[in-house]
């Protein structure tokens, strides 16, 4: 008996988000988008019950634009398990361990309910050690006493609250994805972003965390005006760095204008009809033609593996100093997993700043900042390039695609291996090109700061993500006046 006869009864009855039976008028759409995007906001201001707030570590807080959480809240683990039960699927589908056809419809009910419970084991999985270790989520003695259940009952009720929280982002991901615009997951990190960068804008604190606007109000009508001089150690730090944050705004601006410019950038390859005389089109290949989602892909592989050194420093007592030394906040400040954790804000470079503990010297930063790049730049080729094969967007997709539409590439033979061969002349170098660019401007934002501390990874998503959000939107709206257009693009 294969795998898949032994897990189908399972698999084949895991819950899912019944799709539409016929067209989802654009209205409609839009309205199931912004409920769940309501829920979502929702979710992330709620404090699981019996969790002692305001104590603990929030680890995931610089992969929090990434994974779209929030600390603290129902969705603590975010997208999380979404992107590791991928990256897992991704790496047994390309080395073909799964067997699974996804034209065949009985295998891609198979493929689907295999992605869902993986995502709900590793659900489980992030939660547990979140919540039992006490690091992260402590519970409430007064709550367990009041309840007669004990510490250990409350992180149960903790964890059973946060695993729930986990499973609902699945499901909100399939309402988006079936019934509305764009992809759950894209939605939440957008979400997630703007808020940060909306904060770093017009938040205003009474004890000094204030945001852009603010601060310069502060800096402008203050009573020392040295504070802006530029001719003065001061001043030019106050100016590029805190609170000026100049730096931040040229970075983020300089994100914002490189990935709307890297979208239009392309390579379109001629196409006509094979039977209708004058059908002319072009098939786009663009420079991010893997776009940045796979981003997410390798930053919760780094954040993975940091997690794992905190579990490690935080339970074993005698864990060698080789593999990683930790600080009071929980951040590594030696070993393995300090050169293994990824350059989040420009304080942790920037030794001139006086942010960086003395027990780090600058050769170390200099070997993690080129770790970290190696990673970002190959790891996000390797991640593209698997993202294109398993979504159906590789040179054989593409010409079957072409192939089935009724196209062909002028001056060639109307044959999927000829067109193929010609999509083989571009596709793998973009795919390649473009995931390589991602990673290197990630690391960059990262390394100059960003408004409101968004991580460059996660400003490179909101604004990819919104792009062709808003590339969907015109071309629903274009169904939408024009229902003959959903015949041609399938959408009937």
């Amino acid at each position: 008996m294969s795998w898949k006869e032994a897990a189908e009864p399972v698999l084949s009855r895991m819950p899912v988000v019944e799709r539409p039976a016929g067209h989802v008028p654009f209205k409609r759409k839009l309205t199931w988008t912004a409920g769940v995007l309501i829920v979502y906001f929702f979710l992330t201001n709620i404090n699981p019950f019996g969790l002692a707030v305001g104590q603990g570590s929030d680890f995931f807080g610089q992969f929090r634009s990434v994974l779209a959480g929030s600390s603290g809240s129902l969705l603590q683990v975010g997208i999380g398990p979404i992107v590791t039960a991928s990256i897992v699927l991704q790496l047994l589908g390309g080395a073909n361990l799964l067997g699974l056809d996804t034209d065949d419809p009985r295998d891609q009910v198979l493929y689907q309910g295999l992605q869902k419970l993986l995502v709900i084991i590793v659900s489980a999985l992030t939660a547990a050690p979140m919540v039992f270790t006490g690091e992260f989520l402590p519970a409430d003695p007064a709550v367990g006493q009041s309840l007669g259940v004990g510490t250990f009952g409350v992180e149960v009720l903790i964890f059973a609250q946060i695993f729930a929280g986990g499973v609902l982002i699945l499901f909100m991901d399939e309402i988006v994805s079936k019934w509305g615009v764009g992809s759950g997951v894209g939605l939440f990190i957008i979400a997630s972003v703007s808020q940060q960068i909306v904060g770093g804008f017009f938040s205003f604190s009474a004890l000094g965390a204030n945001g852009f606007f603010a601060s310069w109000y502060g800096l402008i009508f203050g009573d020392n005006p040295s504070t802006l001089s530029p001719f003065t150690g001061e001043g030019l730090q106050n100016l590029l760095f805190e609170p000026g944050n100049i730096l931040a705004l040229f970075t983020t601006l300089f994100i914002f204008g490189i990935v709307v410019y890297a979208e239009s950038v392309r390579v379109e390859i001629p196409l006509s009809h094979a039977r209708v005389k004058g059908a002319r089109g072009r098939f786009p290949v663009k420079l991010i033609y893997a776009s940045v989602l796979p981003m997410i892909l390798v930053r919760a592989l780094q954040a993975n593996i940091q997690f794992l050194g905190q579990i490690l420093s935080s339970q074993w007592a005698g864990m060698p100093a080789w593999l990683g030394q930790y600080s009071q906040q929980g951040q590594p400040i030696s070993g393995l997993f300090y050169y293994l954790n990824p350059i989040q804000t420009r304080e942790q470079w920037m030794w001139f700043l006086g942010e960086i503990p003395a027990s780090v010297e600058p050769w170390m930063i200099g070997v993690r900042l080129a770790i970290d790049l190696t990673f970002m730049v190959i790891g996000g080729a390797i991640f593209a390039i698997f993202w294109v094969e398993t979504t159906g967007m590789g040179p054989e997709a593409t010409a079957q695609q072409i192939q089935g539409s009724g196209m062909q590439i002028p001056g060639f033979r109307r044959n999927p291996q000829v067109v193929e061969k010609v999509m083989e002349r571009y596709i793998p170098q973009v795919t390649v090109i473009g995931g390589a660019l991602v990673g290197f401007l990630a690391v960059m934002a990262n390394l100059l700061g960003t408004i409101g501390g968004v991580s460059g990874t996660g400003l490179l998503l909101a604004v990819s993500i919104t792009y062709k959000l808003y590339e969907e939107i015109a071309e629903e709206q274009l169904m939408e006046m024009h229902p003959m257009m959903r015949q041609m693009f399938g959408n009937e």
